[in-house]
This record gives C-alpha cells, sequence and structure tokens, in this order.
C-alpha cells in the first residue's frame, strides 16, 4: 500500500502582458489545474510581466513588488480557496536599491510556507539579470506544506549540481524551476537542438543523482520589445521529470499548456534503496568544491 502520493501540476504560459492581467490570467490557469485535481501547483519565471532582463532600463524596476504584496495577497487567498499549494515567481523589493528573482510556496490555507531568493544570477546577451538582482542571501531550501516537502531553485540554478544536491539534503521531494528560458531567433538553426537538449539533460541528471521529482514551468512565445533586436523565442517544453529521469510529462515548444504528474514517495524510496547515491557520498573528500578553482 502506497505511503503517499500528490499530484503536481506545471503551467506553461506566454506572459507577455500587463502585470494585472498576468496576475488573473495566472490565477485562471491555478484554478484550471485545481480542477484537474492537482494539488500543488508551479508558474513560470517572473511571472508578471514580459521577461524584462533583455534590456538594463531603471524602468523595470517598477514591476517589483515586497515580499507581502499583491502576488502574495492573491495567490494566498486562491490557495487557501481551493486548498492548494502554490508556488510562485515574483519580483522582490527587498528595499529600495535590493531587489531579488524570489518565489515563495504557500501552504494550502493561505500561509507563506517559504522563501527562496535565486542564487545563481546570469549576466547573458538580452539576460541582463544582474543589472536587477541582488544574488540570494538565505541559501537553498526546502520547505514543509501539507502536500509534500518541496524545494524551489529558479532557471540559472538549473545548472548547478550543487543546488540540486543541498536542497535535495534537506528533503526535498520534489526540485521546482520556474524557468524563463528560451533561443536568441538567429541562433536557433544552428544551436537550438544542443541548446535545448543540454538544458534538460541537465535537470534530468539533478533527478537521477538525487532520486528526487523535478519539475520546470517554462514560458512560450516571440517576446520582443526593444527596437532593433530580435528578443527572445522562450521554447516552452516544459516537463515533470521522476526519480530516475523518466519523462513524465512534456509540453510543446509553442502551447499553453498545464502538465500534470504524481509524486509517489514509495516509488521515490525504492529508487534510492536500489541507487544509493546518497549512502555513498564521499563526504569526507569534498572540502576543496568550495574553492573557486584548484590551480
Amino acid at each position: 500500500m502506497s505511503r503517499k502520493k500528490y499530484t503536481i501540476a506545471v503551467l506553461q504560459l506566454n506572459l507577455n502582458d500587463k502585470p494585472q492581467n498576468n496576475l488573473e490570467k495566472c490565477k485562471q490557469w491555478v484554478r484550471d489545474a485545481a480542477a484537474k485535481k492537482a494539488e500543488v501547483i508551479l508558474l513560470p519565471e517572473l511571472y508578471s510581466s514580459h521577461y524584462f532582463c533583455q534590456s538594463e532600463e531603471v524602468a523595470n524596476f517598477e514591476f517589483a513588488e515586497p515580499r507581502d504584496g499583491v502576488s502574495f495577497q492573491e495567490f494566498s487567498a486562491l490557495a487557501k480557496e481551493l486548498g492548494v499549494v502554490i508556488i510562485v515567481p515574483f519580483f522582490e523589493k527587498r528595499m529600495p536599491g535590493i531587489y531579488h528573482n524570489s518565489a515563495f510556496t504557500i501552504d494550502t490555507d493561505g500561509s507563506e510556507a517559504g522563501l527562496y531568493r535565486k542564487m545563481h544570477i546570469p549576466d547573458d546577451p538580452h539576460f541582463y539579470e544582474k543589472f536587477y538582482f541582488t544574488p540570494g542571501d538565505i541559501g537553498f531550501k526546502a520547505f514543509e506544506t501539507t502536500k509534500g516537502k518541496l524545494g524551489t531553485l529558479i532557471c540559472w540554478d538549473q545548472w548547478y549540481p550543487e543546488a540540486a544536491r543541498l536542497t535535495a539534503l534537506q528533503g526535498a521531494e520534489v526540485l521546482f524551476y520556474p524557468t524563463a528560458i528560451g533561443w536568441h531567433p538567429q541562433e536557433k538553426n544552428e544551436y537550438g537542438e544542443n541548446q535545448k537538449g543540454a538544458w534538460m539533460n541537465a535537470m534530468k541528471g539533478h533527478a537521477v543523482s538525487n532520486g528526487v521529482y523535478v519539475a520546470a514551468a517554462n514560458r512560450i512565445g516571440l517576446e520582443k520589445y526593444i527596437e532593433g533586436t530580435e528578443g527572445i523565442q522562450f521554447w516552452g517544453s516544459s516537463f515533470i521529470a521522476g526519480p530516475q529521469g523518466e519523462i513524465l510529462a512534456q509540453a510543446s515548444e509553442d502551447q499553453e499548456e498545464i502538465l500534470m504528474a504524481e509524486v509517489d514517495l514509495d516509488l521515490q524510496e525504492n529508487v534510492r534503496q536500489n541507487w544509493p547515491f546518497f549512502r555513498d557520498r564521499r563526504i569526507d573528500a569534498y572540502g576543496e568544491i568550495t574553492k573557486r578553482a584548484l590551480d
């Protein structure tokens, strides 16, 4: 007899509109997922706006909100009404001059189960996040909820096995990755297949090496709002993987979708018993991992 199972959902959406419209849209999609019996629901990264990090503009700080702002208030009420857990990524204004790319996890009673602040901040062409976001300073987190123990990481964190491992070691049953990742249109034909493949392989690897479920929620659509640029074509392909890296659900590259899968903790435990990677870790030999380089 199964000890515990619960259903998770990933929302893949086009978020190329005004904050109020995105808020109302996402609330409706959460309702739709809950109606399909989802118990934990994940939104994409920076859900309330277009991906403004394509440029460095002070005016974009207007998209930021405090930790207890409208996003928390609205989704807190919705989580309590529906009896679901909601993971909400948002642009956090901590204080004047300090902003974070954050996500709060809201429990079924509307309370905040925990806050995560993105630890790894990229600075690539048209992904100019260092202009906006202070790196997270509260570490990697796994949060107890009434549905399960959940870990949240954000987009660029997905390339770092250390982040996945430290979150899993805290007991996270699922690693949730709200994401905004896509192609530069002029590069897609030459590099696109390998770029997207690397993205999926990296996170499937986190699932395997930690024996956890992994869920990624990406955007779709071409977001082109800067004159003289081709914008970013978000590649969708959101997915949920099981603890052996098996794909349980995957979205298209260009359609809005709800992905759902069941988290089976008995299966997870069985996988870890047969592939005991945590048991065989040589924690006595890893001290140098905290160094920048070993030259």
